[in-house]
């Protein structure tokens, strides 16, 4: 992937992930996210509905804000919920002004990180 994308793909605050409820209907959220080696890495709480989504059904997509040069991604998610990878949790801190990523906030429950290595690029910085 070029540099420029790399660039947006790291410095973008926010992406809307899209998951699936168990009856197939989309949901979908802003998250805030990293992209550590080719995939996105997501902080969210076990209790969160995007997270037993992804349980039930891993097909997910994301785009990365920005509609005059959108990235869209899908990818099938992995929710990691004991050892939460120190370079992630230290990337998401750097990004989001020291924000604490592996801290458990009320009442969402543990912290988990959703990984979503990109199976496929939809849109990659051009809308056509």
């Amino acid at each position: 992937m070029p540099d420029p994308d790399l660039d947006r793909l790291r410095s973008e605050r926010n992406a809307w992930l899209c998951t699936l409820r168990r009856d197939g209907s989309p949901h979908v959220t802003p998250v805030w996210y990293v992209f550590v080696d080719g995939e996105f890495w997501i902080s969210s709480g076990e209790r969160n509905a995007k997270v037993r989504n992804v349980i039930n059904d891993p097909r997910v997509s994301l785009a990365v804000e920005g509609g005059d040069a959108p990235y869209v991604a899908e990818g099938r998610a992995v929710v990691h919920r004991d050892r939460l990878r120190e370079d992630v949790l230290a990337a998401l801190a750097e990004k989001y002004g020291g924000w604490q990523a592996g801290v458990e906030i009320e009442p969402y429950g543990k912290r988990v990180l959703i990984n979503v290595p990109v199976d496929r690029w939809l849109l990659r910085g051009a809308a056509v």
